[in-house]
């Protein structure tokens, strides 16, 4: 992506902050994801509360529920990077789907109809959801018959949809359209926003990495399995700032143009982005006041205000003038 330079010269003082692939566990607890390996039986909630018992942190979320009999990829946000749940929950999802008909079915009949209902589709929430049932419209982009057994009437299908598509109902239409019954008997994500199963730990790997730490004062697994909170950020655009102006946001002040060093090009008024420091650690997200690309001429007035700020006070000393 294209950047707007607004500071060439502007560095940052070693001094304060780290780059976030350098942070501490306490710091990556404090503000970091694990990815890990739902099993069948428990519910989200469950599986996140005996995280959250055994990390022995109290601030801890999860990012799209999975159903109990549903495996895959579960994202876990402790700390401040539970203000970003809202941004992982619309991250588009991948799933793997095993089905079964109540009549015999063709093959070639099966994969004219998954073709068909690729693109936006009526997608209303089952009677299992906690969710109001109304109607909506949700987006596949890819609907593929992995597998396919006429004998059992079973098959495997692969789904790529925006978030908050109901599986469950796209398996009761299915059959619908097929003018027969269809079951769901097994779901899988196995992709979330950015991130894939490949990322993801078993929830055994996890309770040994944190027994290591605990008992025998060994972090190295666990810092591991955390990754900072940046990453969940890398597909918004962004601006980069100096350090006096991280030290102001964190302190609940907008961004104003003379704490500007660069950002992504394009950006318009209203829209979402992650203010970043110098070292790429996330400061905030914010919503833009103006068009940045018009400002590169301006030396004052403000260009963006937090809508949550991710980094604590006291990273960055307030008075950074005083520092040098």
């Amino acid at each position: 992506m294209n950047r707007v330079v607004f500071d060439k010269d502007a560095v940052t003082n070693v001094k304060f902050g780290s780059i976030p692939t350098e942070r501490s566990l306490d710091d990556l607890l404090g503000s970091g994801l694990l990815l890990v390996k739902k099993p069948r039986g428990p519910t989200s909630h469950q599986l996140t509360a005996w995280i959250r018992n055994i990390l022995g942190i109290t601030k801890i979320g999860h990012g799209g529920t999975l159903d109990p009999m549903a495996t895959g990829l579960l994202t876990i946000l402790c700390g401040r990077a539970t203000r970003l749940t809202d941004i992982i929950l619309k991250g588009d999802k991948r799933y793997i789907s095993v089905i079964r008909f109540g009549r015999d079915v063709d093959s070639k009949e099966l994969q004219q109809l998954l073709e068909s209902l690729v693109g936006e589709i009526y997608n209303v929430p089952p009677k299992e959801s906690a969710v109001k049932v109304q109607v909506r419209t949700r987006t596949i982009s890819s609907l593929t018959l992995i597998d396919f057994d006429p004998l059992s009437r079973i098959a495997a299908v692969e789904i790529s949809c925006v978030a908050g598509t109901y599986i469950r109902t796209l398996t009761r239409d299915i059959g619908l359209l097929l003018g027969t019954s269809c079951e769901m008997l097994e779901l899988h994500r196995d992709r979330t926003s950015i991130f894939d199963e490949s990322m993801a730990c078993s929830m055994h790997q996890l309770a040994d990495a944190i027994f290591l730490w605990k008992e025998h004062n060994d972090e190295r697994s666990l810092r591991k399995l955390l990754t900072p909170v940046e990453s969940i950020l890398t597909k918004i655009p962004s601006i980069t700032i100096k350090d006096g102006a991280v030290a102001a946001m964190t302190h609940g002040a907008p961004l104003a143009r003379p704490g500007l060093v660069d950002a992504s090009s394009g950006i318009l008024s209203g829209s979402l982005v992650v203010i970043r420091s110098m070292k790429g650690e996330a400061v905030a997200v914010a919503e833009t006041s103006v068009n940045v690309d018009e400002v590169l001429n301006t030396t004052k007035g403000q260009i963006a205000a937090a809508k949550s700020v991710l980094m604590p006070t006291g990273i960055y000393p307030q008075n950074w003038s005083k520092q040098n």
